[in-house]
């Protein structure tokens, strides 16, 4: 089973890479025609990207240090790798949003007289093009390799496109008398880079302090519940290592069952989760069924 979680860690760096090699074409393109055509909106658009290769290596680095085994120091593995540096270009991100703001509000307050040429639009149309395609195919591997890192990095490749509409829009508008709205779409594009900042810092830091999704958790504990034994489900809780889950169970048995019985029983709830929930570790403590033990004991 580890294998292949680290045999799946190696095929996503596939799509980081392609994400990589897409937002430098896009970056250069973006900047190098939005400062030809004077369009403040393509050159935010650029400037987004440009954290994008940031936080696509991050993915990258994060994937590669993941698969790295247990060792002395961290016997639960590295897979956090990959959190923590999604949290380190979260921090660039919000960097270069809050520069992109301060560039746009400036356009804006010095005033504006000219239109961007029509080329920024072109070129804008042709990058969202090519980010729905790179989103399409790293949305198709997150989902056969079940990565929520690489499933992320498909969720940024259908933002940028969009964001990359959102600039076309601003540079057709300024071209029928409101050339304003270039950099007014540049501020937008930098509300939106600071958005996707701080999701990204909120889930990071959500999985670093432990969170889980409660909703998970309780599918956990119904599936647990109907497993033949198990008497009740006393507690469940769930924390992620990386992409994965790792479930700690307190249950109660048949105060009257021997030792084998309960030991089936817990391995029956492991094998369940595994198979069921494709979490990567259980642990079951289990217990003697409160009224169960207490006949046992006036016997």
């Amino acid at each position: 089973m580890d294998q292949v979680r680290y045999d799946n860690l190696k095929l996503g760096e596939r799509g980081a890479i392609i994400s990589i090699i897409a937002y430098i074409c896009l970056t250069a393109i973006k900047l190098v025609i939005g400062t030809i055509a004077g369009s403040e909106a393509l050159k935010a658009d650029g400037l987004n990207n440009a954290t994008d290769i940031v936080a696509s290596i991050a993915v990258l680095i994060g994937l590669r240090f993941a698969q790295r085994p247990a060792d002395k120091d961290h016997t639960y593995g590295h897979w956090r790798a990959e959190t923590v540096a999604s949290l380190v270009a979260s921090f660039i991100m919000m960097a270069v949003g809050l520069q992109v703001l301060f560039e746009a509000f400036g356009s804006v307050f010095e005033g504006k007289h000219e239109s961007p040429d029509l080329i920024a639009a072109y070129t804008g149309i042709f990058c969202a093009i090519i980010m729905v395609l790179v989103y399409r195919y790293n949305k198709r591997l997150a989902t056969r390799i079940k990565s929520q890192a690489v499933m992320a990095a498909a969720r940024d490749n259908i933002s940028d496109a969009w964001v990359s509409i959102g600039a076309v829009v601003g540079i057709v508008g300024s071209q029928f008398g409101l050339p304003w709205l270039d950099p007014v779409t540049a501020i937008i594009v930098g509300l939106l880079i600071c958005k996707t900042a701080w999701d990204i810092f909120r889930e990071a830091t959500h999985h670093l302090t432990d969170g889980f999704d409660v909703e998970l958790i309780q599918e956990y504990r119904e599936t647990i519940a109907g497993i033949d034994g198990v008497e009740t489900v006393k507690d469940v809780r769930a924390r992620n290592y990386g992409s994965n889950a790792v479930v700690d169970v307190v249950i109660t048995v048949r105060g009257d069952l021997d030792l084998q019985q309960a030991h089936d029983i817990c391995t029956d709830v492991e094998n369940e989760l595994l198979e069921e929930h494709d979490v990567y570790t259980v642990h079951v403590h289990v217990e003697p069924e409160p009224e169960q033990e207490a006949v046992k004991e006036y016997m």
